[in-house]
């Protein structure tokens, strides 16, 4: 169950949203377990992530592991792992052309609702190019994402 579902509130301690750098953020009673079961498990990331054909991982999730993304066009990218907590979060960065594309997932629980949180950022020469042509796209899915996050944890 998806108790709030929130888009760059103010009082966040992100910027203000734009297509270079934006982000959501839910509050469920979905097990965070659960959660970082479905965020970690890569071959099933196009389960959930509805702008992936498929996802393949060459090694265990953790920080450093490389792996590849294919988009509903069938473009192949490359990703690894550039941060990682276990349990709490993580950060893939997927090169583009003299830029970056950076997706950080993490949550947080409190009193038995845990919050999820999508950040997806641009950086490089080349970013606003990419935030400007991928951008709004991005922003328009990744609500649904997240609440396909929530509906696979009750698959679990």
């Amino acid at each position: 169950m998806i108790l709030l579902s929130t888009i760059g509130l103010p009082g966040d301690t992100l910027p203000e949203p734009t297509n270079k750098h934006f982000w959501h953020r839910l509050e469920t009673e979905a097990e965070a377990s659960k959660i970082w079961q479905v965020w970690t498990t890569v071959d099933r990331w196009h389960e959930w992530d509805t702008g992936l054909q498929a996802a393949v991982m060459e090694a265990p999730f953790q920080e450093g592991s490389k792996g590849y993304l294919t988009s509903l066009e069938g473009r192949r990218s490359r990703f690894k792992v550039v941060a990682y907590e276990d349990g709490r979060s993580y950060t893939i960065r997927t090169p583009l052309l003299f830029s970056s594309l950076y997706v950080r997932r993490y949550l947080k629980t409190t009193d038995g609702i845990t919050t999820i949180t999508h950040e997806v950022w641009f950086k490089g020469l080349t970013a606003g190019l990419f935030a400007n042509k991928f951008g709004p796209k991005f922003r328009k899915m990744l609500p649904g994402v997240m609440n396909n996050v929530i509906e696979k944890t009750q698959q679990l």
